[in-house]
């Protein structure tokens, strides 16, 4: 074999290998809503951008940040093996805006992961929750859930990919309970179990209403603040209540649990000891929305 062949050929190999390479690698698209609440809470460009920091650390990841709510161009979904929503939910919740339910159920079929943090798992009642139901397992329904500030004390978790190194801890948060899951719990794995304190369960912020009254009396009871589906698409779902408050973030096992949920919905292994990456104070305080 001449020099000059053998010279093509192995441009030709690592041309090949480069290619497969980049193939390999798993898009996951980071979306953060628009500014919302005070300063220190709800910093979804902060939060997402520290998610993005960690997660590029991953030779098999390529993380795609989008910012200011649903993308403007929709072609960021192309090739997404999941995709991660941290924003304002409810009524105006992007996701449910202007037939937009319909491009997601798109994703959906094609076996895309779906995660939504914290205020990104309320919808209203009806279609979108239906949808949400299906996607990712339950979602926050105004009226029958509630959102109030407590301590969290999450003393164990269940054998999953996503708990992989993941150690108990106590934070204080807005974490949503009651959550409206699917009939039977039918394939939703609970990741987060905490049984808030007879104080929190007399409604201190929003509470159930009407004939749902009766779950406040319901003292003692473990609530489920974090779960994951298999959907019988192929893909994964995972909500989060919490992330209200930004520094909730610089917890370390708060922090791997996440990024761990994350990588799981991508259809990614998760490490032995749990997805890896130290984020320090200086860190936490970046990209945090200017708010008075």
């Amino acid at each position: 074999m001449s020099s000059p062949f053998r010279a093509l050929l192995l441009m030709g190999l690592v041309l090949v290998t480069a290619s497969a390479q980049a193939v390999e690698k798993a898009k996951i698209v980071l979306i953060a809503g628009n500014p919302s609440h005070g300063p220190g809470d709800h910093e979804f460009n902060a939060g997402i951008l520290l998610l993005e920091t960690c997660l590029k650390e991953l030779p098999n990841v390529n993380p795609v940040v989008v910012k200011g709510g649903w993308p403007k161009d929709e072609s960021v979904f192309d090739g997404a093996a999941s995709v991660v929503f941290f924003m304002d939910g409810g009524g105006g919740h992007p996701m449910i805006q202007n037939g937009r339910l319909k491009t997601m159920q798109a994703l959906m079929d094609k076996g895309v992961g779906l995660a939504c943090l914290h205020y990104a798992v309320e919808v209203p009642k009806g279609e979108p929750g239906d949808k949400f139901r299906d996607w990712i397992g339950g979602y926050y329904e105004t009226g029958y859930s509630t959102n109030p500030h407590w301590t969290a004390e999450i003393k164990g978790f269940p054998k999953h990919p996503i708990t992989r190194g993941v150690k108990p801890f106590a934070v204080r948060d807005e974490w949503y309970f009651n959550m409206r899951f699917r009939p039977e719990m039918k394939g939703v794995t609970p990741i987060i179990v905490a049984a808030p304190d007879d104080k929190t369960r007399e409604g201190v912020s929003a509470s159930p209403r009407g004939p749902y009254k009766h779950i406040l009396a319901d003292k003692g009871r473990d609530e489920i603040l974090a779960w994951a589906v298999e959907r019988p698409d192929g893909g994964r779902g995972f909500g989060f209540t919490g992330a209200h408050a930004h520094k909730n973030w610089g917890d370390p096992n708060f922090r791997k649990l996440v990024l761990n949920a994350i990588l799981w919905s991508a259809k990614l292994d998760v490490p032995d000891k749990g997805m890896e990456c130290d984020v320090s104070e200086e860190e936490l305080k970046k990209n945090l929305d200017p708010k008075k």
